[in-house]
């Protein structure tokens, strides 16, 4: 989460991309937390850890090239 909006909107950073989001399903998170978004929602928190491995996986996920399978 990058700021405050109100009581329970905030803004995140979703890769780049900044979003408002509702942060009424995790009312401890602050500014500098990372939280799981799902449709527009913060669902959860995650520790600093687990947010980078997690976003690691994503990069690489992003850069593998698809794998064609033929069916006979």
């Amino acid at each position: 989460m990058i700021e405050l909006c109100g009581a329970d909107q905030a803004i995140v950073d979703l890769g780049g991309i900044r979003k408002q989001v509702s942060i009424a399903l995790v009312p401890d998170a602050v500014v500098g937390d990372h939280v799981i978004v799902h449709v527009g929602h913060a669902i959860g928190q995650i520790d600093p850890e687990e947010a980078q491995r997690t976003l690691a996986m994503f990069g690489e996920l992003a850069g593998a090239q698809p794998i064609l399978v033929s069916n006979p």
